[in-house]
């Protein structure tokens, strides 16, 4: 049996100036290209406070982690918990059409009596999935031991 080289530590980032990966060095330069583009657009007091803001927020994205992930997951997770609905509710309705329905829109209980399985059936059932369909199954039928496709 041939044996593999399984890889380790996957989730961590190519280092390529000192400590800083390649995804915070270009955060960072995204974030000085904006703050020189607003020296040349701005006066300076509105330049300053632009640039301390765009600063903190590159910074930010680039290098703060919460519960291991970079920031900016977290902000798409954010965004996904808020467009889902605040609260859930299981609805639980039969859609099989054999299933005889009282007029109150509950089933009868003859109706789910008909569909308890016995555990030598569940047994059979498990074993034909566990086999992948390879094992079709037995039933007996006057005597004779005959095989059963589902």
């Amino acid at each position: 049996m041939q044996q593999f080289v399984v890889p380790q530590f996957i989730d961590v980032e190519d280092k390529i100036i000192g400590p800083i990966t390649t995804r915070q060095f270009i955060v960072m330069l995204v974030g000085f290209l904006i703050i020189g583009i607003s020296y040349k657009i701005f006066d300076f007091s509105l330049f300053v406070t632009f640039g301390l803001v765009v600063f903190a927020i590159s910074g930010v994205i680039a290098f703060l982690r919460i519960n291991g992930r970079p920031f900016h997951y977290f902000i798409l997770n954010l965004f996904q918990t808020f467009k889902r609905p605040k609260l859930r509710i299981w609805r639980h309705v039969f859609y099989q059409p054999d299933i005889e329905v009282k007029s109150s829109g509950l089933p009868t209980a003859k109706a789910l009596a008909e569909k308890h399985y016995t555990s030598s059936r569940l047994a059979e059932l498990s074993l034909i999935v566990d086999t992948k369909g390879a094992y079709r199954g037995e039933r007996e039928k006057g005597g004779d031991v005959v095989e059963r496709i589902i």
